[in-house]
């Protein structure tokens, strides 16, 4: 019994002494980098950044205007994601005026 007590005892150490090591290369290393590090800077195109995002109605995704789909009725310019979302919107507007 005493054998596995050493033995849980020393775990315990081992794993309390490299927590403390670890969180001591931190510290270490923040006061060598100065403390502040900054991320790397990425190149974002600057269209990316400046497009404006529109909701699919049916799905309920947001897509660049650029890239979505449009249609338009009564006045109205809808935007889709993908051409399987506008033929489900288009195929219920026919079935309720159908049924109407």
């Amino acid at each position: 019994m005493t054998f596995i007590a050493r033995i849980l005892r020393y775990l315990l150490w081992f794993v309390v002494v490299s927590w403390s090591v670890a969180i001591l290369r931190r510290i270490v290393g923040k006061m060598v980098s100065g403390g502040v590090q900054s991320n790397p800077h990425m190149d974002v195109p600057n269209n990316a950044v400046n497009q404006k995002l529109v909701r699919d109605p049916v799905c309920g995704i947001h897509v660049a205007q650029a890239l979505a789909l449009q249609v338009k009725q009564d006045g109205e310019t809808l935007h889709f994601c993908s051409p399987e979302c506008r033929d489900k919107y288009l195929g219920e507007i026919q079935k309720l005026f159908a049924s109407a």
